[in-house]
C-alpha cells in the first residue's frame, strides 16, 4: 500500500508527531491553514469516511476525544477551534486515509471555501 499516512504511522516518513496511542496518531500538518493545524488519524487504514462501519464507531469517537484533548493542550479549547473531515476528492480529501483536521489559533469564517 502506498499510503502516506500509513507510512507516517509506521515511521517510514518523518512527521512532527504530537500524540500517539494504540488507536490514533496526531501530527502537525505540513501546510497549516491556521496557527495550530493538527491531523488526527487512525493507526488502521481506512481510505474514506464511506468505508467506515459500525465497528469503527468507537475509533471515530476516540479521534474526536483526542482532538478535544489536543485543543486543550494547545490552549484553543476555550476560544474555539474547528474540526474538519473531508470525504473524497470533490470535498478536498487529498490523502485517502481518514483524518480529522484540528485547526485553531485564529478566527474562522463561515461558510468555508
Amino acid at each position: 500500500m502506498d499510503c502516506l499516512f500509513c507510512k507516517i504511522v509506521n515511521n517510514e516518513v518523518p512527521a512532527k508527531i504530537v500524540y500517539r496511542d494504540d488507536l490514533v496518531l496526531a501530527f502537525e500538518d505540513i501546510n497549516p491553514q491556521a496557527p495550530h493545524h493538527i491531523l488526527i488519524i487512525p493507526q488502521k487504514h481506512i481510505s474514506t469516511i464511506n468505508e467506515l462501519t459500525s465497528e469503527d464507531n468507537e475509533l471515530i469517537g476516540h479521534m474526536v476525544q483526542t482532538a478535544k484533548l489536543l485543543a486543550k493542550e494547545l490552549n484553543v479549547a476555550d476560544e474555539g477551534y474547528r474540526l474538519v473531515m473531508n470525504c473524497n476528492a470533490s470535498a478536498g480529501q487529498t490523502v485517502f486515509h481518514v483524518h480529522i483536521h484540528l485547526m485553531g489559533g485564529r478566527r474562522f469564517t463561515w461558510p468555508p471555501g
